[in-house]
């Protein structure tokens, strides 16, 4: 959805028509190694987020596509911030420290839900679970549309899970929000403090997302779609229409963004470690 707000705007800016083409398969691996195969170009743009840069060469035997060597990455796009949330007719914890001591006190810890391994929902569990020593069994499901009621129903004691899904549970009451994974406050829940604040550093968790070229693009062609989305994140409607939607609009260098997935990818690494999960 985010990517097709997006391809509205490149088509506007750079005056040619954006043709959107989700390519599902493999955890997003197909349709990335499609752009990564096709001509240099610059007719083909990958819409691609953490996992196919950080997390998928953890989890997958066989990757089609090395990220760093097949891939140029013109600019950042946009993140997502996971919440800590619990259902507030069975948890009584008010804060996130209530929660942990709340947690460690049942004699058989707690269940966190994800929609499914290796999704950032659920490192997102384990990496809490590590930080502050709790019993914590997870639980998979196909999406949060199935976690929540299973939360609701009392099923499931604990998520952490993009904003977007549990926003509308949040503000009707029925979740309550104890932190975000975002380095700042999130503008749509300033009341909501981060993980740092609540004693639980480096904690800096997010879902983001960046254009994607074959590493063979020309410098001018990659550094076009660079000043485009620069532009387009400058612009407060634009802002406003990705605030609605959960997430934050940004941009940045190609040097930045190579940068930023070197970083991410060194953290996944270590999150996925602790998860137990192998290549398959």
């Amino acid at each position: 959805m985010l990517f097709r707000i997006l391809a509205e705007r490149l088509q506007d800016k750079l005056g040619q028509p954006f043709v959107v083409e989700n390519r599902p398969g493999a955890s997003g691996n197909v349709g990335i190694d499609a752009v990564a195969k096709s001509p240099p170009d610059g007719y083909m743009i990958g819409g691609a987020t953490v996992g196919h840069f950080s997390i998928n060469q953890f989890l997958i035997a066989k990757m089609p596509y090395d990220a760093e060597k097949d891939l140029v990455a013109p600019s950042l796009t946009y993140e997502l911030p996971n919440v800590a949330v619990v259902a507030a007719q069975h948890v009584p914890a008010k804060t996130l420290s209530d929660f942990i001591v709340w947690a460690k006190a049942r004699s058989n810890g707690i269940s966190i839900g994800s929609p499914g391994p290796g999704t950032t929902p659920h490192l997102s569990g384990v990496l809490f679970a590590a930080r502050t020593g709790l019993n914590a069994v997870h639980v998979p499901f196909r999406g949060a549309a199935q976690t929540i009621p299973a939360m609701l129903a009392g099923d499931v004691t604990f998520a952490i899970d993009n904003l977007a899904s549990y926003i509308s549970q949040i503000e009707a009451g029925t979740m309550r929000a104890l932190a975000v994974t975002s380095a700042q406050r999130w503008p749509t829940l300033p009341n909501v403090p981060t993980m740092a604040e609540v004693g639980v550093p480096d904690f800096v968790v997010t879902s983001w997302a960046a254009y994607v070229m074959p590493i063979a693009t020309a410098p001018a062609i990659v550094d076009k779609l660079a000043t485009a989305q620069k532009e387009i994140a400058a612009e407060q409607p634009m802002q406003n229409r990705f605030l609605a939607a959960g997430a934050r609009l940004f941009s940045s260098t190609p040097t930045e963004a190579a940068a930023f997935a070197a970083k991410e990818t060194v953290m996944w690494r270590e999150v996925v470690r602790l998860s137990g999960l192998t290549p398959q």
